[in-house]
């Protein structure tokens, strides 16, 4: 894909897979730490391709966008952005709670993520489910989120149990950063089970990765009725309308760290706060996307719903 830039001050076009993308204000400041801008945002996203659209690919996708850049107040943006070019494409996404409906964007490619970033996003957090059947999950996701006083070898400790227990279902995990302080394994499934099934299965898993490590995972809901030196299984991501940040996805603090994806056999050594917008892009372009083959085979949750039948209500 043919990525190149020119000046057209003030702005910069960005040609894109063979889409020109006009970028405004590029050198403001979108990252206090280390005064990376929104022209540098839109070269990360650029640099990722690959990995951000197979993230993406039409999926529904609700964006975080930053106005004022990261220190500024955060905008969760469900609806595309008015303004954007016909080639960009969406999908009616009706919400109960509201008894609305928004036209999310579904990427299909990498000029809709840059037509995004000029539009100030920085997070991109698609649902785990495609555009074709929203209310059909294919992603089923393993959120571990540490405590305040849970250190990253206790998320290391929990996800090499919870890569056990798949191993044992025959479900095959996809590690990566959350781009905080905690680790997100994705699982293909097959799109056969609504949002409720889902969450049940997500729930019967969560709990036997308890039970093997009770030291250092939890699955009590309620935050304040969890023990602060634990690893919250969290499985209430594979909720209807729940999202959390894609693989590549630039997070909104202040050092730009990216949710990064990783191969299990280098859970032991990544440092998550390594991982930012001024090193991913030499990582992808030595190892490729360890994502890569992700869209292979499918799991079915039967086991799982299996377990979820025998668990007390």
């Amino acid at each position: 894909m043919s990525v190149t830039a020119k000046q057209s001050s003030p702005a910069v076009e960005l040609e894109v897979g063979g889409r020109t993308v006009r970028l405004s204000s590029p050198d403001r400041v979108y990252f206090s730490a280390r005064g990376e801008t929104k022209l540098d945002l839109a070269r990360y996203y650029m640099s990722v391709g690959e990995g951000i659209v197979r993230a993406l690919r039409e999926r529904p996708c609700m964006l975080h966008r930053f106005p004022d850049g990261v220190d500024g107040q955060k905008v969760h943006q469900k609806r595309l952005p008015k303004g954007a070019p016909d080639w960009m494409h969406t999908v009616e996404i009706y919400f109960p709670r509201f008894g609305r409906t928004a036209d999310e964007l579904c990427v299909t490619e990498l000029a809709s993520v840059i037509w995004a970033v000029q539009m100030s996003t920085v997070e991109f957090h698609p649902w785990n489910s495609r555009c074709a059947d929203v209310e059909r999950p294919d992603e089923w996701r393993i959120d571990l989120d540490p405590m305040p006083k849970a250190s990253f070898d206790a998320v290391r400790r929990v996800a090499q149990v919870a890569r056990g227990v798949l191993d044992e279902i025959g479900a095959v995990g996809w590690p990566k950063t959350s781009g905080g302080n905690g680790l997100h394994i994705y699982v293909r499934i097959e799109p056969r089970w609504g949002f409720t099934e889902v969450r049940d299965a997500a729930l019967a898993f969560a709990r036997e990765v308890q039970r093997r490590i009770p030291s250092d995972a939890t699955t009590t809901w309620w935050r304040k009725d969890r023990p602060p030196d634990k690893v919250f299984v969290d499985y209430n991501q594979n909720a209807r309308d729940h999202t959390i940040a894609s693989a590549y996805s630039v997070r909104g603090n202040v050092e730009a760290t990216v949710s990064m994806p990783i191969s299990w056999d280098e859970l032991d050594d990544v440092e998550p706060r390594e991982c930012t917008i001024a090193t991913v892009p030499a990582r992808f372009a030595r190892l490729g996307d360890p994502h890569e083959g992700i869209d292979g085979a499918a799991f079915s949750l039967e086991p799982l719903l299996e377990w979820a039948a025998r668990e007390p209500a």
